[in-house]
């Protein structure tokens, strides 16, 4: 499995897996999900995220905005838009959440793209890149998995 990490920083409808939580303090697998390589699993992701963290987390707003991006990148650029499955990965260590986001991988490499003229698209890596600790990508035959922790 090679590993790309930024410069800054040396379809199927499965039930979550591993659903028991611990407390923050502990830390730990918050727990997994499967979800279908297809737009509405961004909703479905965030919907999951903000269940596992409570609505009262302090990193509750990055977390949500990187992983919906993260998984948008997923189901619109990655082979598991064709029928495939993306997994969203949330773990708990004091003071850090950590997030992967794990996809079929595709021909490109995700970068960090700069602003388009008419403003759509093209910001979601610079965002993780802007909020998030540390980030990085790991890529092999199997797939493509993106990280990112965010420091609360």
């Amino acid at each position: 499995m090679s590993c790309h990490v930024p410069a800054r920083h040396a379809g199927t409808d499965a039930p979550a897996r591993h659903q028991a939580r611990r407390p923050m303090t502990e830390g730990g697998l918050l727990g997994t999900l499967d979800l279908p390589g297809a737009e509405e699993s961004v909703a479905r992701g965030r919907a999951w995220l903000r269940g596992r963290l409570g609505n009262d987390h302090p990193a509750l707003d990055d977390v949500l905005l990187l992983a919906s991006e993260l998984l948008t990148n997923a189901v619109r650029h990655s082979d598991s838009r064709h029928g495939g499955t993306v997994t969203l990965v949330a773990a708990a260590m004091p003071g850090v959440i950590h997030i992967v986001v794990i996809d079929d991988g595709a021909a490109n490499v995700p970068h960090i793209g700069g602003e388009e003229e008419d403003g759509e698209g093209g910001r979601g890596l610079f965002l993780v890149d802007l909020l998030a600790r540390s980030w990085g990508i790991y890529d092999d035959s199997a797939g493509r998995a993106v990280w990112f922790e965010v420091k609360y």
